[in-house]
């Protein structure tokens, strides 16, 4: 395994001039307003990581009083507060698995949760609720009467996703009928925020039937949002499919969606393991370069699944130097900052890395412009061990480039596999497809770099990896 070492920095200068460089012509990435009226992308907290990992906090248990000391943590923490981590949300479970209310609505479990004190209590705090569904209303419901109709849940939905549910009839109008009565229920409770998993075509079968087309899944969820009067967004999940058939679907009905599978070690007593986490940055080279090239202005921002970066390495299972590599990705990509450590047990480095102000700064930019490859010699979007990575630049001429340097290729790529001596990494600003002199700010170090007219340099000693 190789730590990583890596320069973040935003670079600005009065003026810039795309370039025609060694690789293609730079078209600057945007995002615009997402289909709910989102400008960026959520901050907050997700329940996931340690109910699939218990043994990273012991101690935790999944009702109204474990996700309260978690996400009382974020409103009594004003650095997070402060740096937008507004949304708790809570992952499968709390809801009742098998069956609906008289009108076979989601219902949570009044034995762990009561959702609509939960939410009051957040709102107090200035903070919002999330909430976690899959597709389809349950089978155990198929008798009942949609709300506000005369048709049997049963007449519109069949079959058996594997999930205890049905499969919907999106052409039918009862349908829609359905996720509104459920939509306009979370928005009585006072429900911001609705993650939706297990569509297709992406997610994984993970052992269950799923159908091979839910999309219509995600266009009801995002009626039913706009007639509720509330403001919610919409989270998709799993790694969804980046054809631009359906990626004009999710991003004309969804404000972020996932890009890659859940990335942390279920059941071990760390949260993440390095060589997943870097399938999950390689995974955002895969969607940024294709998805750009149907269109380099989107309304979805990507989903790398949840942050696990505030635990020390002991509970974390990656190295301090993997931690910031990994929030420096994340805000890179203008990605979900839904962080699924223990809050509990912040130490410096992770609330540093979750609160920075010049990082903070990165992913206010980035929400705007987020960052594509452009590697180092090329200009091209490859997967390699020396990478670089430009966002923007905007109107300003404000940039965000970032360097990683990931070690030897190990033999694959012609970096070599000795682990001795200096290895330097540079870009030029032909590679980056800019042209210019740019005012350099290393942004974890804090430290102004000058003024710089042919690019950016990191050098690391290959002593030191591990």
């Amino acid at each position: 395994m190789m730590i990583s070492r890596y320069s973040i920095l935003a670079a600005a200068t009065g003026a810039w001039v795309i370039l025609a460089a060694a690789g293609p012509v730079l078209e600057v990435v945007q995002i615009e307003t997402t289909p709910n009226g989102f400008t960026s992308s959520p901050r907050g907290w997700n329940s996931f990581g340690i109910q699939a990992n218990p043994n990273t906090t012991p101690g935790f248990s999944f009702n109204q009083t474990g996700v309260l000391s978690q996400c009382d943590v974020l409103a009594k923490t004003t650095a997070l507060k402060d740096a937008g981590y507004i949304y708790c949300s809570l992952d499968s479970g709390w809801s009742v698995g098998g069956n609906g209310d008289e009108f076979g609505r989601i219902i949570y479990d009044s034995s762990i949760f009561d959702i609509p004190s939960l939410a009051s209590h957040l709102h107090a705090e200035g903070l919002l609720l999330g909430v976690y569904v899959v597709p389809g209303a349950f089978i155990a419901d198929e008798a009942k009467t949609i709300l506000g109709t005369n048709v049997a849940i049963g007449s519109v939905c069949s079959g058996d996703n594997g999930l205890a549910r049905c499969n919907f009839d999106y052409s039918q109008p009862a349908v829609q009928e359905w996720h509104n009565s459920v939509v306009n229920q979370f928005a009585s409770w006072g429900v911001d925020f609705i993650k939706l998993d297990f569509i297709t075509p992406g997610s994984p079968a993970n052992g269950v039937n799923l159908p091979p087309d839910s999309s219509g899944e995600v266009i009801a969820y995002h009626q039913a949002i706009a007639q509720s009067g509330r403001d919610m967004r919409l989270d998709i999940s799993w790694k969804l499919d980046r054809s631009q058939k359906y990626f004009d679907i999710w991003e004309t009905n969804a404000d972020s969606m996932r890009t890659d599978q859940d990335i942390n070690n279920g059941g071990a007593s760390t949260f993440v393991s390095w060589e997943v986490v870097q399938r999950a940055i390689d995974n955002y080279r895969q969607y940024i370069t294709t998805v750009t090239a149907y269109n380099t202005t989107l309304t979805i921002y990507p989903d790398m699944d949840n942050l696990f970066v505030g635990n020390p390495a002991s509970v974390s299972g990656v190295t301090d130097d993997e931690r910031q590599t990994i929030m420096t990705h994340w805000l890179g990509a203008g990605a979900n900052l839904i962080v699924g450590s223990d809050l509990t047990s912040l130490d410096g480095l992770g609330l540093n890395l979750l609160t920075n102000p010049n990082a903070i700064a990165i992913a206010d930019f980035t929400a705007h412009y987020p960052m594509q490859p452009r590697n180092p010699g090329s200009g091209l979007a490859n997967s390699q061990q020396l990478q670089a990575w430009i966002a923007g630049p905007d109107a300003s001429g404000a940039a965000v480039v970032i360097i990683a340097n990931y070690g030897p290729d190990e033999g694959q790529g012609g970096f070599g596999t000795s682990l001795s001596g200096m290895q330097t990494i540079s870009v030029s600003w032909d590679d980056l497809g800019i042209n210019g002199t740019f005012d350099v700010h290393d942004v974890w170090a804090d430290k102004d770099l000058g003024a710089e007219s042919s690019g950016l340099s990191d050098v690391r000693d290959l002593s030191k990896a591990e």
